[in-house]
């Protein structure tokens, strides 16, 4: 199983999703507000924001959320202003790790997440230091059961344009140029293919193996680290033997 999916063992992950739906709203309105600020309040010509209401539409955020989140991009509400910043450090047994955040204060973000990744025995490293080991990259999620053709969806995929199909775990990925990612999911989706996740992401060029025991203590770090309402998202190159 490939560590840098957060999709894989997806079931359990749905369930400590449902858990902490509070705090996903947090985030996914950082997003929101942010993709708007930068790309303008409309989805429809703004990639970014389209992606970010859907994301907040599959966890069943209020379209009242969404809207006070995009009010505060365009000046309608009072709010915090937020930065995008990449975060790049080692967890244990040497596994890179890179964190996207949406944070109004760099400095204690940074400070934050020096003290988890301490805490196993990593570290949080210089901007560059892993970043490299990672490529940005369409990812479109199907998750695996007796009504998917795994074969079909392959084809349709490769079909489409997708650059690669893996299956991990519970789900099947689905790699794009990020400049294609919106043709070849509506282009799917227009074949009756749902998604459980659709992002631009970034996927480790190349891992580093570990035990069962070892990836424990990774995903523990990895929770860890998302419990922080500025990280939006954690990639890692380790896989489990």
């Amino acid at each position: 199983m490939a560590g840098h999916s957060k999709w894989a063992n997806i079931k359990h992950k749905k369930a400590k999703e449902d858990a902490k739906r509070g705090q996903m709203f947090t985030k996914v309105a950082r997003k929101i507000t942010v993709a708007a600020k930068e790309g303008g309040p409309d989805p429809a010509t703004n990639v970014r924001l389209r992606l970010a209401i859907d994301e907040a539409r599959s966890i069943n955020m209020p379209n009242d959320n969404i809207e006070r989140a995009i009010q505060r991009a365009v000046g309608g509400l009072e709010g915090v202003s937020y930065s995008e910043v990449f975060y790049e450090g080692y967890g244990p047994n040497g596994v890179a790790i890179l964190l996207h955040t949406l944070t109004d204060n760099r400095n204690r973000t940074a400070g934050e997440l020096r003290h988890r990744f301490s805490k196993f025995g990593g570290n949080l490293g210089e901007s560059g230091c892993v970043a490299w080991m990672f490529e940005r990259r369409g990812l479109l999620v199907i998750e695996r059961g007796a009504d998917v053709d795994e074969d079909e969806v392959m084809l349709l995929a490769l079909e489409a344009g997708a650059e690669d199909v893996v299956v991990d775990g519970d789900v099947m990925e689905i790699h794009t140029d990020p400049s294609e990612f919106i043709r070849i999911k509506e282009a799917l989706e227009g074949q009756g293919l749902a998604f459980v996740g659709a992002e631009i992401s970034f996927i480790p060029q190349n891992t580093v193996q570990i035990n069962q025991e070892q990836a424990e203590k990774v995903e523990r770090l990895i929770e860890l680290l998302e419990e922080l309402d500025e990280v939006q998202e954690v990639y890692a190159n380790y896989e489990v033997q």
